[in-house]
């Protein structure tokens, strides 16, 4: 379940990714925008309602890039058939579900409901999997031609029409369970926004924290049809941001300052070497919000680390939300989101102030516990394991991947290879025959085996490359 979950969690990554360019759109078509650009440049008060209604046609039609994802994710080798099988399963799901409230229920109450972005998952989930089923169905000569990969949209929306009577009928129950439950985290105030923090970063080691943030920014509420804290926020709610504020002081502060503390924390002859990295990984986090590759180089060195890092998201949730703050982003809480959204925001300046002082606490919390702990973060290693850290012995793309191939015990020990945002996922023969130094002499952050037959390494934002030259070779 832990591993299906965590392909779900992988998948989203990909619409996800979508939405900072038709954030930055949305943006700019937006009203305040235009009255500010309009006395300087006159002709952007034309052009720029165009770029909102580009960017509105990714939030308007989020549901389906997500059956897209999930279905494309859950696939087995990602072909396009899968992902037309998601997208006929959310069409036929989203009408026959309304046709069944149109029928069986009154109007007026059939219109506010809506499986939205929970029926985009099921939607890529059914698609996915009916991929897998059915793309090597064979059928009588005569039937031929709807065999294949051709028979997996047309099992994908039998499927659904199956699914989506039962889902109908108790969908107004679950869809009054979740308000109730929306409304008791928000009656929560800001202890519900620490909460939410705090197991948000919990969950990063498992890849689960995509499906955790889904709920809240992607469901959570409702407000002129537009539901989840992260819609709400850009169309204007002014209630909304509460599970995106106090993201900010993390991203722009918090985690830049776990990279000083690990600086000042390795050995003065190290310092230098790790520098660059930790510099570039520092910038990372400010600028997109993208903490991954920091993150994993001490989530998997010590549960306690982990744990003060989900303890002081809390807080930081907790501080922003009490002071009033709410901010919004369209795809993580760095500074680009920081400023582009900053309008449309309540008491902003505030998040700068609420930084300093989480990054502060950030650099003393990590730099003692790192040194106390004595825990290997980067600088840190053995001599011998440090300066194995940090050769490059990689001349090409296709080099670095049997390279990471030797390392993950050979072709023979890998069964299949996958990838999300920053790291690789893997079902192998034997995770024993993973060579964690050999991995980490490439570039690799970490290694984490699952069980006997599933790990995940720790790549960086080149991760995509490396899968893809792993499957090409293995391939050939």
């Amino acid at each position: 379940m832990i591993k299906f979950l965590q392909r779900i969690g992988k998948s989203l990554v990909l619409p996800i990714a979508a939405l900072p360019i038709a954030g930055i759109m949305l943006r700019l078509g937006q009203k305040d925008v235009i009255d500010a650009l309009k006395p300087l440049l006159p002709f952007m008060g034309t052009i720029l309602p165009f770029f909102g209604a580009a960017g509105s046609a990714l939030f308007d039609n989020l549901p389906l890039l997500f059956a897209l994802g999930v279905a494309v994710g859950l696939s087995d080798d990602q072909n396009g058939a899968s992902a037309l099988a998601g997208v006929v399963s959310y069409l036929t799901l989203t009408n026959v579900t309304a046709k069944y409230w149109e029928i069986n229920i009154a109007k007026n109450i059939a219109e506010t409901l809506n499986i939205s972005f929970l029926g985009g998952i099921l939607a890529g989930i059914i698609g996915g999997l009916a991929y897998n089923k059915f793309r090597k169905t064979k059928l009588p000569e005569f039937l031929a031609f709807f065999g294949g990969r051709r028979a997996v949209p047309i099992m994908a929306g039998l499927i659904s029409v199956v699914v989506a009577i039962p889902l109908a009928m108790v969908w107004p129950s679950i869809q009054g369970g979740l308000s109730t439950v929306s409304a008791g985290i928000a009656g929560m105030g800001a202890l519900g926004a620490a909460l939410y923090g705090f197991f948000n970063r919990l969950l990063l080691p498992m890849g689960l924290h995509h499906v955790f943030n889904s709920f809240f920014w992607f469901q959570l509420g409702e407000f002129n049809g537009k539901a989840g804290d992260l819609h709400r926020f850009f169309a204007g709610d002014p209630t909304a941001g509460h599970f995106m504020a106090g993201f900010f002081p993390i991203m722009m502060f918090g985690l830049p300052a776990v990279a000083l503390a690990i600086y000042f924390a390795a050995k003065k002859e190290n310092k230098k070497a790790v520098a660059g990295m930790l510099i570039s990984l520092a910038l990372t986090s400010f600028i997109t919000g993208v903490t991954e590759p920091l993150e994993f180089l001490f989530i998997f060195l010590s549960p306690v680390l982990l744990v003060a890092h989900a303890i002081l998201t809390a807080i930081s949730m907790f501080v922003t939300d009490a002071l009033g703050v709410l901010h919004g982003f369209t795809f993580s809480a760095g500074a680009i989101d920081y400023f582009m959204n900053f309008n449309l925001a309540t008491k902003p300046a505030l998040i700068l102030l609420i930084g300093l002082g989480i990054g502060v606490a950030y650099f003393f919390v990590f730099y003692i516990l790192i040194v106390k702990l004595n825990l290997p973060t980067p600088g840190r290693e053995d001599d011998e394991e440090f300066m194995a850290n940090n050769i490059s012995v990689a001349s090409s793309d296709e080099e670095l991947a049997r390279q990471y191939i030797e390392g993950l015990g050979g072709a023979e020990n890998i069964v299949k290879v996958d990838n999300c945002a920053t790291r690789l996922r893997l079902d192998v023969l034997d995770s024993d025959k993973l060579n964690e130094k050999v991995l980490k002499s490439i570039g690799a952050k970490g290694v984490v085996r699952l069980n006997k037959t599933s790990a995940q390494v720790i790549v960086g934002t080149n991760v995509e490359f490396v899968c893809d030259g792993i499957k090409s070779i293995i391939n050939k």
